[in-house]
Parts: structure tokens; sequence; C-alpha cells
């Protein structure tokens, strides 16, 4: 999608410094100052949904924008196969503004179209289709997303997989600023972003082919978005296993106090993904923005407070004090890249075997010092790991990192992260060789980890091993 052009708003604020007020009115006089960013100039569709999720029977408001007069919509279910379940024509659209702190504020368009979430929709992840209609000249298509939750009285699942929608905002740097500085298009890295503008999803990577394979398998999934477990917490009491999966990276304290009463209450979980709960984000605007400071925690207005429980920045960092091991056995810290980012790319993206006797290896014949996944790189990405010591040739995590006792590590990799990386991190060996690890805890309910964002590829090239392992954890903490 091409990118808004850069704005006379932003040049104002580049230049306010250097010339001083009247200098600056002398080069943009009031009538050539903008407040919004200019329109894509070839054809264009976006869009945009007023909510993450909705329950059965609430309405969904669609926030759309073109260059074409007339827009056709399709809505369709996708799991195992795509499901159609509403289909609209000819609904009249226009151009709306883009405001110049769109990404972190929101664009606060006007609504296009509404539609209400039917009663039989099954839970899941909804696509919105979009083609626009411009006689005589190219047209435009695009899409936007939402989640349909199940209602607790319809539920037939056990299993409610949560999506990474946090991490699809942070990384969308449409009308501005990501949570990233290096795909901007100015190299400035935003501090907030907003779900009220146009979100790139990464659903498509890493949780549609473990959904795939899932349902195709007769697991039968509910759905949520992140924020469901901040806003809507109510909704855990209705399963026995809370699935991850992915790259499930950005966690409101919230969410982590309600997922680990849930786990201190019984409930299992199985994170199948990695660099889980690796930056902690505040909500605002009622879950429809996010703030994190990330490597900037000083920046962040609640640094000054000496309160820095909510400061947005790593979980594992030492002034949060509240690292991500402590809820899903590991973290970023102690893991890093494999086969990505410059570290260890001709790597075997597989885990090497120590325990196979545990039941989660159960069934799938492999023995101590073997390895699995390769095939598929199912160690990939980014990776999270625990401190550990080797005794007798295996190892133990030490419980200083805040990994819980108990922890069992059934396999490892090695991963690293990128030169220079640590710098800005206080209190952190800079560029130590960590690993990716594969393991489990129970303390309440139980916790599976695989320590890796791409588990779900082993799913999609059907690599035995990694399709037994994770029947074996679906099957006994849903029951």
């Amino acid at each position: 999608m091409p990118q808004p052009a850069f704005t006379t708003a932003r040049c104002t604020l580049l230049l306010t410094a250097s010339l001083g007020l009247t200098s600056l009115l002398s080069v943009f006089p009031a009538s050539n100052c903008r407040a919004e960013q200019l329109q894509p100039t070839s054809p264009f569709l976006v869009g945009y949904a007023n909510q993450v999720s909705y329950a059965p029977g609430e309405e969904v408001e669609l926030r759309l924008s073109s260059s074409c007069p007339q827009v056709d919509l399709v809505v369709e279910r996708v799991g195992a196969k795509r499901e159609e379940v509403y289909r609209h024509s000819a609904i009249p659209c226009s151009p709306q503004p883009i405001p110049d702190r769109a990404s972190s504020d929101g664009c606060n368009w006007t609504i296009t179209h509404r539609l209400t979430v039917a009663q039989d929709w099954k839970s899941g992840y909804y696509e919105v289709s979009l083609h626009g209609r411009q006689p005589d000249q190219a047209a435009a298509a695009g899409s936007l997303f939402f989640i349909v939750r199940a209602a607790p009285s319809a539920s037939q699942s056990k299993i409610l997989l949560q999506l990474s929608t946090n991490t699809y905002n942070a990384y969308t740097n449409w009308g501005g600023h990501s949570l990233y500085g290096y795909h901007d298009r100015d190299g400035i890295q935003g501090h907030r972003v907003s779900f009220d503008r146009p979100i790139h999803s990464q659903f498509g990577k890493w949780e549609l082919p473990f959904v795939q394979w899932a349902e195709a398998n007769g697991y039968n999934l509910d759905y949520a978005a992140n924020s469901d477990l901040e806003f809507h917490p109510e909704i855990l009491e209705n399963y026995q296993l809370i699935l991850s999966v992915g790259h499930d990276e950005y966690w409101s304290a919230p969410m982590r106090d309600h997922l680990e009463a849930y786990i201190a209450g019984g409930g299992n979980v199985a994170f199948f993904s990695g660099n889980t709960c690796c930056w902690q984000v505040r909500s605002e605007d009622q879950g429809r923005a996010l703030t994190s400071w990330k490597q900037s925690y000083n920046m962040d207005p609640l640094y000054r407070t000496g309160d820095h429980a909510l400061l947005s920045t790593a979980w594992s960092h030492h002034l949060v004090d509240r690292p991500e091991n402590s809820l899903t056995g590991v973290g970023f810290l102690w893991g890093g890249y494999q086969r990505s980012h410059g570290q260890f790319m001709d790597g075997p993206g597989a885990y090497t075997v120590h325990r196979p006797d545990h039941w989660l290896l159960e069934g799938t014949r492999l023995e101590r010092g073997q390895s699995f996944g390769g095939n598929d790189t199912i160690v990939g990405y980014e990776c999270d790991g625990c401190e550990m010591e080797w005794r007798d040739g295996l190892p133990f995590p030490t419980h200083r990192d805040g990994t819980p006792e108990g922890f069992t590590i059934l396999g490892t990799c090695p991963a690293r992260w990128a030169p220079g990386d640590s710098l800005w991190y206080d209190r952190f060996p800079a560029d130590r060789i960590g690993a990716s690890v594969l393991g489990t805890y129970t303390r309440g309910g139980t916790v599976v980890t695989c320590g890796s964002t791409d588990w779900a590829h082993g799913l999609a090239g059907n690599d035995p091993a990694v399709v037994r392992i994770t029947r074996n954890a679906l099957d006994r903490l849903s029951k």
C-alpha cells in the first residue's frame, strides 16, 4: 500500500525550533498549513472496524476511505477453510482525511457501513474483503479484520485461542509511525499506536497455520483478542486451556494479572509462541490505543514517579522486575534470534531433546540427543529461553531469572541477541549466547511453552514430532 506523503504539518514541527514562530510563518503562510496527511496518488481502499472483537449480536461499524465512489464487501471466517457469512454491494464511499497523528491518535473517520454479528456466526477470525468500483479506471482492493468471541451459553469448546492483536498494531506504521523506527518512512519510532486506523494483520504468518491444522484435525477452538484478556477476563472461566500462538509480544499488566490468576486457579496455558510477553504496554482510549516507550523507558512519564510497576518497557527490565519467565517459563532476555537478524543463520532450526520420557513427548519415539523440527525451521525468528546450568549432560533452570520452580527443560536450540541490541538494557551482559527452550511447569494449572515464534510451521509441514507434541498438549490440558 502506498505510504502517505510527507506532511506540511510535520515540516512545521521540524522547523519551529530553528526558525522561530515569526520566520516559520513567513516560510509556511497560514493558508498553506495542513493538519492532515496527503492521500495516496494511486487508487486506494482502506478501512478499520470500531472494535477488535465482538460478541454475537453486537454491531460492527466499518470506517472506510477510498478513491472509488462505491465499494463491495464480503465477510468470511478464516479457518481450515473460508466461510462466507455476509456480503453487501455498491456501498457509497469517498476519501476520508488522514490526520497528521493518525498512527497515535486514530483517524476518527465517519461510519461507512454497519452490520450485525449474527448469533450463528462461529467464534473466529473474520476478514472483510473490500473491492472498489471505479468506472473506466483502475479499481482498488483492500481488507480489514475483526474477531468474533463465543457467546458463553453457546460455546462448545474448552480451548480459547487469544490472537496477538496487540502485536499486529505495534508493527503497523500506517498513518505515521509504529513502535519501531527501522521500518518507518522517516526512521522515527513511535510510542503510541491506535487501533482506529488500518491495521496490518500478522494472522496469516503464524496463527493461521496453527488454526488450519487444529480445525482440520477436529479441534474446536474459540477466539479472542489480546485485549479481551484485559477487558473481558470473565471469558477465561469458560475454558480449560488458553493458547498463545506465534508472535505474542505486547502485553498489558491486566492481561498478565488475569491470566496468572487463571493459572493459579487451575487453568492451563500453552504458549506455542516466542518473544511472548516481551514488552509491557498500557491500554488507553478504552483499549483503542497502546502506549509503550520500550528502550526509551526514561521518557515514559511513569519513570519520574518512582513507581515503575507499569513502566512501558521490557517486562524483564529490573525497574519493572516482572520477567515474563514467571508467566511463560521462558523469556527473550535469555533467548534471542535463530536464523534471523543475522544470528545463527546456518543454525539447525530444530530442538535437541533432553528428556524424552516426559508426557509432552510421549509417542514421538524421540531419544535423548535427537533433534526434530529442522525441516520446517520450528525454531526461528524470535526465541525465548531461561538461564540454565548443565549437570550430567542435562539442562536445569537456575530460577534466578524468574523461571518458576518445577520448570522442566525438554529441548533447547541456540539463540542470541543481535550485537549491540542490549546496550540500552541496564545490567545485561552484552551479546551472550542463550537458547530457545521447550519446557513446562505446573503451579495450579499447567503451562507449556515452545519458546519459538515458528512452532506452527512444523504443523504446516506435518512434522510428526511437532504434530504429536501439539496433540499431547491440547488433549491433556483441555480435559
